[in-house]
């Protein structure tokens, strides 16, 4: 393998071990020529999947690209890189296993939004806005409408945050303003004397 460093031809496996999931190989691999060290991950490909765009354009899947756009959606949130790493192989395992060689970018993104549904609704939210084109605040009141039902929730708000004790119930529900409360008083600026 060509060293990503310096472009040298040969490289040395150091160490080769199963990845966590053990749906992968990883090695640790050192240049000879500039010492450079890096990581690379050899995994199952059971077919070559093709993907058919909305545009009509095709395009051979990429894993990587897969990943990527989870993780952009996944940005910031309380979410491990195993489950991540996890839910991107399910997708890949059963776009590779549903014997189609072509698969619409639709059934990728529906899959894709599945999978963040439950992993993580932020995510999921976030995903849907770029995938379904959200263009007016409906859009996503709609989405948000499907992934809870208000009433299985502990304090019935629609919300699993605990209720405050300064929340009044709103006759109409629809008021989504709230009160906010600074977390540390302002500063106040040093007299000269």
């Amino acid at each position: 393998m060509r060293c990503p460093y310096c472009g040298g031809p040969d490289t040395q496996v150091k160490d080769s071990r199963p990845s966590d999931d053990a749906a992968a190989i990883r090695r640790r691999r050192v240049c000879p020529d500039c010492g450079g060290r890096f990581t690379t991950f050899e995994r199952v490909q059971l077919r070559e999947l093709t993907v058919l765009k909305r545009s009509g354009k095709r395009v051979p899947f990429d894993r990587d690209k897969l990943q990527r756009s989870i993780g952009v959606a996944l940005r910031k949130r309380p979410v491990d890189p195993e489950r991540i790493e996890r839910l991107v192989s399910g997708i890949t395992r059963q776009l590779e296993s549903s014997g189609e060689a072509e698969i619409g970018s639709e059934a990728i993104g529906e899959l894709v939004m599945e999978g963040l549904k439950g992993l993580d609704d932020v995510a999921y939210v976030r995903f849907a806005s770029v995938y379904k084109n959200f263009r007016e605040a409906s859009d996503f009141k709609a989405l948000l409408g499907t992934l809870s039902d208000p009433a299985a929730l502990p304090d019935g708000t629609g919300s699993d945050r605990p209720a405050a004790e300064d929340e009044t119930d709103d006759a109409a529900g629809d008021d989504l303003t709230a009160k906010v409360t600074p977390l540390r008083p302002k500063r106040q600026p040093k007299s000269r004397a």
